[in-house]
């Protein structure tokens, strides 16, 4: 169950209004990292939880908190909206309205939601429920998580830097350091969570169902030999279970492919046109 509570967990006001600025600030409410992203993600893996106790009731603590702070961007939206494209003009001949959409506002705040927010990202495009992660694996749900707060927060504070409003950078100066303790907060449980199921997902797969002679070798598929000094390439693995191998020309190990022809009705090219062709000559198949 949810309760509202009608103020919001932190200030959302900005100094004036910005219509050009809300629109980059969708990015951060219905972008691919986004709040509603994370909101959705987070909630839905607590929902998800089949092992009750501290996991599942951390997941819902902080999905809980991005309801919070969906609200407060959508909330900064509108009103860095407020007077726009009705804005006053040095020519009062020209139509506010379209020098506002000229100068980069987004059109579909003033003509779909009403000088409000939108689900979508600064581009326009819909927020997705395809960018949810829910496995029901915590480790790899958390792994995706500190991905997301990652992402979240590189983009937060490249918004900061490309406004200089200082009620806009207020709200952002506390989504950042929320941020960094969700980031802090994923590393400490995927921490704890390495230290029970081991580092690599899942770690319920038996060994003996892999291919073990390259379970830990580090196949260089490119130019030059850089990636060699990795942490990746040598010494220990990461699991304590084996040692990384360096392999410079890994070559090819399967078979040459080849597909028989396709049935009559699917009306492919007969093999012995693509022989032909490939032999230079271009000659129909004989009847």
């Amino acid at each position: 169950m949810f309760s509202h509570v009608k103020e919001l967990q932190y200030n959302a006001k900005p100094t004036q209004p910005d219509p050009v600025y809300a629109k980059k600030l969708q990015e951060i409410l219905g972008g691919q990292y986004g709040e509603m992203s994370v909101m959705i993600q987070y909630l839905f893996q607590g929902w998800n939880c089949r092992a009750e106790g501290k996991y599942k009731d951390m997941l819902l603590d902080i999905g809980t908190e991005e309801i919070a702070h969906v609200e407060m961007i959508a909330t900064m939206i509108a009103q860095l909206l407020d007077g726009a494209p009705a804005n006053d003009q040095e020519n009062g001949a020209k139509d506010p309205a379209v020098e506002a959409v000229l100068g980069g506002m987004n059109p579909q705040h003033a003509i779909v939601n009403g000088l409000g927010a939108q689900p979508n990202d600064s581009a326009g495009y819909p927020w997705n429920a395809r960018y949810t992660i829910a496995s029901g694996n915590l480790l790899a749900d958390f792994r995706a998580n500190l991905n997301a707060e990652s992402q979240g927060r590189l983009q937060v504070v490249r918004l900061y830097e490309m406004t200089t409003d200082p009620g806009v950078r207020d709200m952002l100066s506390f989504l950042i350091a929320r941020d960094k303790m969700h980031q802090n907060q994923w590393m400490a449980a995927i921490e704890e969570l390495e230290q029970t199921q081991g580092a690599v997902v899942p770690s319920t797969f038996s060994p003996e169902h892999e291919k073990q002679d390259v379970a830990y070798s580090f196949m260089n598929f490119s130019e030059g030999e850089e990636s060699s000094t990795g942490r990746w390439a040598k010494g220990a693995s990461l699991d304590g279970k084996g040692m990384f191998e360096y392999i410079q020309n890994p070559g090819a190990n399967g078979q040459k492919p080849s597909l028989i022809p396709s049935p009559p009705y699917i009306h492919g090219t007969p093999p012995v046109n693509i022989r032909n062709m490939q032999n230079g000559k271009d000659m129909q198949a004989p009847n």
